[in-house]
C-alpha cells in the first residue's frame, strides 16, 4: 500500500476521543470567554471537523490575536527549517481550552509577596520625569561659545 501524505495522516491516536469521553460537545465549551491576550492551548476535537487546526498545532500554546463570532485567531510559534515562525492560524472554538502555562508564574509570586500580580499586557508607559540643573547654579561660570569670523586662507 502507498505511503499517504495527507493533512490527517498519521493521527490514528491523536485525534481520538478518550474512553468514555465520546459524545457531543459540552456547552461550556461554547460559552467560554476568550479575549486578545489570553493564552490558549489548541486541542483538535476530532468530532468537529469544521475549523480543526493541522495537526502540527494539536497541543500547542499561543497568545490570541483575534476573536470573531465563531473562531479565535492564535499566534503560534512553528520550527521551520531551525527558525522559529510566528504563524497566525485562526481556530474554531471547540479546538482551543484556555492555558494553565501561567498558574505556576502566579502562585509562586503571590505566594512569596502575598501581592495579587497583574499579568496583562501594558502598553509602554511614559518616562518618569526629572529636572534639569540649571547652569550656573552652584556658583558654576557661563560659558558663552561665539561663532569665529570666516577669514580666506587661501
Amino acid at each position: 500500500m502507498p505511503h499517504s501524505y495527507g493533512t490527517r495522516a498519521r493521527t490514528r491516536h491523536m485525534f481520538a476521543k478518550n474512553f468514555r469521553q465520546k459524545g457531543p460537545i459540552h456547552l461550556s465549551q461554547y460559552m467560554m470567554s476568550i479575549k486578545v491576550g489570553y493564552y490558549v492551548d489548541i486541542f483538535a476535537d476530532p468530532s468537529i471537523h469544521k475549523g480543526m487546526p493541522h495537526k502540527h498545532y494539536h497541543g500547542r500554546t499561543g497568545i490570541v490575536f483575534n476573536v470573531t463570532k465563531s473562531a479565535v485567531g492564535v499566534r503560534v510559534n512553528k520550527l521551520v527549517n531551525g527558525r522559529i515562525l510566528e504563524k497566525r492560524i485562526h481556530v474554531r472554538i471547540e479546538h482551543v481550552r484556555k492555558s494553565k502555562c501561567q498558574k505556576e508564574i502566579l502562585a509562586s509570586s503571590a505566594a512569596k509577596t502575598g501581592v495579587k500580580v497583574n499579568l496583562k499586557r501594558t502598553p509602554k508607559q511614559p518616562r518618569a520625569g526629572y529636572f534639569l540643573a540649571a547652569p550656573g547654579e552652584h556658583g558654576e561660570e557661563i560659558t558663552t561659545i561665539q561663532p569665529i569670523p570666516h577669514s580666506n586662507l587661501i
